[in-house]
């Protein structure tokens, strides 16, 4: 009788070691799921921020695109001289870029005289010393018209 009563007092602290386990895994899962819960309502949160942020991006796109549909074309004239201008600094940039660069000297013209000197005997003003070693200054701001 004995090894009886041992043997149902050992099964009961089986079951009591049973019953804490489920109960702390119990735990662990409803905390697991209040994690998961929160971690999806930011993600919505996250995702309606989104979507917001889509939209407006998409209407201010919408925007855009009106207005270079109802924007005023250049003049013929002006893209003509605009093309001509962009193939001119194309061609002459190998000759300038390493002076750009300050490694070289001024480039020298067909003429032989350098840009520079060209400039001033055409009656223009020699670049000042602020603008640093004789490179173009930079251009005016255009007033919007």
């Amino acid at each position: 009788m004995a090894s009886a009563a041992h043997e149902e007092f050992e099964l009961g602290k089986k079951h009591e070691e049973i019953l804490e386990k489920r109960a702390l895994l119990l735990q662990q899962m409803a905390a697991l799921y209040e994690q998961q819960r929160a971690k999806k309502k930011q993600q919505c949160l996250t995702s309606q921020a989104a979507h917001k942020r889509n939209a407006q991006i998409l209407k201010d796109l919408e925007n855009v695109e009106k207005n270079l549909h109802t924007r005023q074309l250049l003049h013929p004239d002006v893209i003509h001289l605009e093309t001509r201008y962009w193939a001119s600094v194309e061609q002459k940039l190998p000759e300038w870029e390493q002076y750009l660069l300050s490694k070289e000297q001024v480039p020298v013209s067909e003429t032989g005289t350098s840009f520079g000197q060209q400039r001033l005997r055409s009656g223009q003003q020699h670049p000042s010393p602020a603008h640093g070693r004789g490179k173009p200054p930079r251009p005016k701001p255009r007033s919007a018209v």
